[in-house]
Parts: structure tokens; C-alpha cells; sequence
């Protein structure tokens, strides 16, 4: 099976998509998105990488399937995997195909959920709640924007049984277009969700890491691993180190219909490229479970960027901050504001912006210069762009002991200084659904492009 790169618009080198064909893969195909991104693009519908490369990369694909007569599958199409992703998707392979001249079958598999559904599940007890969130209520369904689920192989099994030769999946399980089509073959359960695990992500289980093919063959009891690419190759450090990838536990992977064991795998190098993985186990959940993923409006969001080299301020700008938090919300206040109707973020870049409250050396010396992203998030955005301009002005003009600077205390970068970002989402479904049939919840619609 040959994966093409983690995400699709990514991109790949058309020399290893050369050299993988080669090799005659009974699937080619990518991951189409994830919830890495956050919860932005399942609210707003849109997709996280560019249009243009999206269309690079699926065009070479399905030129590629079409001259070979495997079929070419998708996960998680456009980015989130909800309606409108799915379409935007199907869009582009109808281009495509009128400019290729290509014909075949393509199957959408859908995975937006429906209201009506959830709510009869949540009566009758069939959702649990993941990662510390409330149990599932029908208010909660009603503010949700959109909701998807994340399929397992049944519905991808049962469009390549429909003689599909492309394949779109709403939101998919990452591993899960790999293995439906290694089970479908009749491979045991075991090897194929590890072929899927390494080939979610392209070549990220080879070295150098960058985004390219993956060729994986699955046996009975192993799978072996080897990027086309010559410039790349996988060993056992790469492959074990990717296996660790996204999942709670090291060992315990959780997926629709089970759970996939790797604590007694083998991980050896075949060649100085390739690298052979065996001794995996699947075990079977008494009940089946779809994942399902939903946002909600968060309110609307607006930000700016600055920095400081002021030695001075660097030197107080823990009590800077505290006392440009007490500024902005009296200004608000004083404008017309309401209180509570807004919150305001400051991420200190340079010294833990990235892990906050986390930061284990937060007080490892004093930098030269520190910068600030400040985002307001409020009901709407006319309040959201007021009580940013505020935190702005302050956190540019305000005084502070032994302040020797006459004009601003920080640099902007762009002009316009503040930018307005429109809608924010949160997740607020991140929960399980018991289902009697895998494909129910995914239902499958066909045409001849």
C-alpha cells in the first residue's frame, strides 16, 4: 500500500510516487486531515491547506491510480472530514477528471452527523464522554455547529465491494482506509491496523523527515516498511519512534471495533532501508464505538503582535502585565463595555509562550527581548476589535518605574496593527457512540465521474 504524504496538499516527490508505483501497490492513496489544526476549520467548513496544492497532489494520484486500475482513497477529506469538506473535495476530483480526461466510479462517504440521531443516542444511553468533558445533552447537540464521526473500515470495505475506484472519506479514523483495504484482501486484523499506523503520516517513520511516500506490505504476521524515495530511508529507531505517534499509551491503541497491542513487537531492519515490525495483536471491543467530534461558536476573536527589547520592562513584566489586565478592563468599562462580555490572552513569546504555565525554565535567565500576542475573544466582534484596540494602546503607552523611553514600549510588525479573526469554535463533543452497524452512521452515495 502506498501512502503519498501525512496530510493531502502537503505535497511529495513525484520520484518516489514513480519509483512506489512501481513497486505495483494495490492502493494509493493519503490522510486528508486531523484534529491537530483545533477546532476552526470543522466550525467554519473550510480546509487548512491550500487549494492549489491539494489539486498538485490529488491530480498526481489519480493518474497514477487510473493507469495502474487500483483505487485511490482519501481519509478525512479537506481537512475535518464534515459536509462541506467532503464536497469541496469531490469538486476537485471532477475538475481534475474534466481536464484529464478520466473516468471512473467514485464513492463519498459521508460522516456529518445528524441532531436527530445523536439525541436518540444520548436517550438511550449509547455516548461517553472523553477527555474530562460533561455527558452528552441534547442543548449541547443543538449549539454544536457541526458534527462528524470518525469511520472504521466497514464503510470503506463496503465502497471498494461497490467496485468504487475512488474513495472520499468524511472524517475517518487515520488508519483506517489502510486497513480496510488489508482486511478486505483477508490479512489478519493485527498487521493491517499497524500498516495503517505507519501509514497515516506519509514517510514520517523514515529519515530525513519530510513530507513523502511510504510503501508498507502487509503479511499474515508482519508488515515491512520502506520509503521510494532513496533519499530517505527507515530503521528501527524511525519506525519505533513513530509508533509512539499521537496515542496515549505507547503500547494501547484504541480504534473503532478495538484495540491494537504492540507490547510485544519486534522491530527490525530488513535492509538499510527498510525495516520489518512483527508480533502486534488485535483484540476485538465487545462494543462497537464511533468517535464523534463537534464545535460550537466560541464568540469572535481579534489579535495583534508586538515585542519589547526594553530592559527595563523585561525586568518588571510580570507586574506590567498584571497591572495592562486591571487597565484594559477599567477602559473597557469606561467606553461601554460590558464586564464579562470578553476575555483577553497574552502569550509571552520568548519566554513561555508555547508551554504557558508549564514552562519548566520560565525563570532561566533574563531575555533580550520578549513578544506578545494579544487576542481578545468576545460575543461579537465589534467588542472583540473595541477591547483589543484598548489592551493595544495600553500595553504600547503605559508607564512603568524607571521608564526612560518617550514615545511607545513596543515594535508592531504589520500595519494594520490589530486583525480581526472572525469566528472562534471550541470543541465541546469529544465523545464515543455505541452503533449496532459500522456503516450505519456513514452513509454511501455513488457516481460515475
Amino acid at each position: 500500500m502506498l501512502s503519498t504524504s501525512g496530510i493531502l496538499g502537503y505535497g511529495f516527490s513525484e520520484e518516489a510516487l514513480r519509483i512506489g508505483m512501481a513497486a505495483a501497490p494495490h492502493v494509493i492513496g493519503a490522510d486528508g486531515g486531523s484534529t491537530d489544526p483545533g477546532p476552526h476549520y470543522l466550525g467554519s467548513g473550510t480546509g487548512f491547506c491550500a487549494r492549489l496544492s491539494v489539486k498538485r497532489d490529488l491530480r498526481l494520484m489519480l493518474l497514477a491510480a487510473m493507469a495502474a486500475r487500483i483505487p485511490c482513497i482519501v481519509g478525512t477529506a479537506g481537512g475535518a472530514g464534515g459536509e462541506p469538506h467532503l464536497q469541496d473535495t469531490a469538486a476537485l476530483v471532477r475538475e481534475i477528471a474534466r481536464e484529464e480526461g478520466l473516468s471512473f466510479r467514485m464513492a463519498l462517504i459521508h460522516a456529518e452527523q445528524d441532531a436527530a440521531t445523536l439525541k436518540a443516542a444520548v436517550a438511550a444511553g449509547r455516548t461517553t464522554a472523553l477527555a474530562k468533558l460533561p455527558t452528552l445533552d441534547d442543548a449541547t447537540i443543538d449549539r454544536a455547529v457541526r458534527v462528524v464521526g470518525m469511520m472504521g473500515p466497514e464503510p470503506i470495505i463496503r465502497a471498494l465491494d461497490a467496485g468504487a475506484q475512488v474513495i472520499l472519506c468524511g472524517r475517518s479514523s487515520d488508519p483506517a482506509q489502510w486497513a480496510a483495504v488489508a482486511i478486505r484482501a483477508g490479512l489478519p486484523p493485527a498487521p493491517s491496523w499497524y500498516a495503517g499506523k505507519m501509514l497515516e503520516c506519509g514517510a514520517e517513520p523514515a529519515v530525513p523527515k519530510e513530507p513523502d511516500c511510504l510503501l508498507v506490505t502487509v503479511r499474515d504476521d508482519h508488515v515491512v516498511c520502506e520509503p521510494p524515495n532513496p533519499i530517505r530511508r527507515c530503521t528501527p529507531l524511525s519506525v519505533s519512534n513513530f509508533a509512539l505517534h499521537e496515542n496515549a499509551s505507547p503500547i494501547r491503541h484504541v480504534e473503532p471495533g478495538g484495540i491494537l497491542d504492540t507490547a510485544d513487537i519486534s522491530i527490525d531492519a530488513v535492509t538499510d532501508r527498510a525495516v520489518r515490525v512483527g508480533g502486534m495483536r488485535w483484540t476485538s471491543s465487545p462494543t462497537y464505538t464511533v468517535k464523534l467530534e463537534g464545535v460550537e461558536l466560541n464568540g469572535y476573536r481579534t489579535m495583534t503582535v508586538c515585542g519589547t527589547r526594553d530592559p527595563v520592562l523585561i525586568g518588571q513584566i510580570d507586574s506590567y502585565l498584571a497591572a495592562h489586565r486591571d487597565r484594559v478592563a477599567a477602559r473597557a468599562a469606561a467606553i461601554g463595555v460590558r464586564a464579562g462580555g470578553w476575555r483577553l490572552a497574552v502569550r509571552t513569546y520568548g519566554r513561555d509562550g508555547v508551554m504557558a504555565d508549564w514552562e519548566p525554565e520560565r525563570d532561566a535567565g533574563s531575555p533580550h527581548e520578549l513578544g506578545f500576542v494579544l487576542e481578545v475573544v468576545a460575543a461579537d466582534q465589534e467588542t472583540a476589535n473595541t477591547v483589543l484596540a484598548v489592551a493595544r494602546t495600553s500595553l504600547l503607552h503605559a508607564d512603568f518605574p524607571g521608564r526612560l523611553c518617550k514615545e511607545g514600549n513596543m515594535a508592531f510588525p504589520f500595519s494594520p496593527s490589530d486583525i480581526p479573526l472572525g469566528p472562534h469554535y471550541r470543541f465541546s463533543i469529544f465523545h464515543t457512540m455505541a452503533v449496532d452497524d459500522p456503516c450505519a452512521p456513514f452513509p454511501i452515495e455513488y457516481e460515475a465521474v
